[in-house]
């Protein structure tokens, strides 16, 4: 039926095998998940971000494709996992591996002045960082000490009330 122009089925022999592959699939990503440890998907990087879509992608293609067989995808989710779990001893370990691999995070925000260069550079608009206050909560932006563009994308907000000794600034680009 497919060679007419309709797609609403081929045949039960590409849907068992959905079913029967698919189920073995499931399985062998949530065994190599659990043995590879939660850092596989914690999203920490870009690197991380990277190797969860890959891991995303290469199950939908070992559900779909009838090219590819249950051990090459096997093979395929080991190799993602492997290799994000070398990245990570390497770059957890050794200061240029990190820098090859990972941003590093950048002040936007800074005692309730936006950082324009930082901001242009990272392209960020004034409306994304108002936004990323008003979401933590805030309504002031001179009661913010900083706002972080972290390493996986993300922002983080620090009130004054909550910035202390400033201590886990360490590391972040144009702090102070």
């Amino acid at each position: 039926m497919g060679e007419t122009g309709f797609m609403w089925f081929d045949s039960w022999s590409d849907i068992f095998r959905t079913l029967i592959i698919g189920s073995a699939s499931y399985l062998t990503l949530v065994l190599i998940l659990r043995a590879s440890g939660k850092r596989t998907l914690s999203q920490l990087n870009a690197f991380d971000f990277v190797v969860t879509v890959a891991l995303g992608s290469t199950f939908a293609t070992i559900l779909l494709s009838t090219d590819v067989t249950w051990a090459e995808g096997f093979a395929a989710l080991g190799l993602l996992a492997s290799m994000q779990f070398l990245v990570a001893f390497v770059s957890s370990r050794w200061q240029g591996a990190r820098a090859l691999v990972t941003s590093e995070p950048v002040t936007l925000v800074r005692e309730g002045a936006l950082q324009a260069s930082e901001m242009r550079k990272n392209r960020l608009s004034e409306s994304e960082i108002l936004q990323a206050v008003r979401g933590s909560g805030c309504g002031d932006l001179a009661q913010v000490a900083a706002v972080v563009l972290e390493t996986n994308g993300k922002l983080s907000v620090i009130t004054t009330d909550s910035y202390g000794d400033g201590s886990a600034m360490k590391g972040v680009v144009n702090n102070r």
